[in-house]
């Protein structure tokens, strides 16, 4: 399945058919299901709010409108089943390289421990390549174990102390 053309990305979906989980860009009507995502973990639900509201309408406006961001869900059976935002920054470093920060990545709680987490995050880290990118990176909360497990497998590396000032 490829994308129609004139759109920013490469096609979205699983490039080894290896299940039916198909990755695409997010569309306004996905915006309830990403909320639900993101509020539906112990941080995400101090923070996040299943329901849509103007902030969260121009939040997703301004990603769909940003060439180097992209806010992509993971479908399986015509439903969503998980999220990420894939967002691409030039930089000096690393010889002029492209990076690409991987944020918002969730999978819906019934659907998790299954491989689908693995799946999208094995396609991002492809996108990157594909892209050129030379590193990706991510922040996960300290307190989120499991997670931290879960890049770990992937070959990510804690090589930093990441530091962040709520506003």
């Amino acid at each position: 399945m490829s994308r129609a053309s004139g759109d920013r990305f490469a096609p979205l979906c699983d490039p080894r058919g290896m299940s039916d989980l198909i990755f695409r860009e997010a569309v306004r009507a996905d915006l309830p299901a990403v909320l639900d995502l993101l509020a539906d973990d112990v941080l995400g639900r101090t923070r996040d709010v299943g329901e849509v509201d103007a902030t969260y309408e121009q939040a997703f406006a301004d990603i769909a409108a940003d060439p180097r961001n992209q806010l992509v869900v993971a479908e399986s059976d015509g439903e969503v089943v998980g999220c990420v935002q894939l967002t691409y920054i030039p930089g000096l470093g690393r010889h002029g390289a492209e990076r690409l920060l991987v944020e918002a990545v969730r999978i819906r709680s019934d659907r998790r421990g299954g491989g689908l987490g693995r799946q999208m995050m094995t396609w991002a880290i492809e996108q990157a390549r594909q892209r050129g990118c030379g590193l990706v990176q991510l922040t996960t909360d300290k307190t989120r174990h499991d997670a931290r497990r879960f890049y770990l497998g992937l070959g990510f590396v804690a090589s930093h102390e990441g530091m962040k000032l709520s506003l």
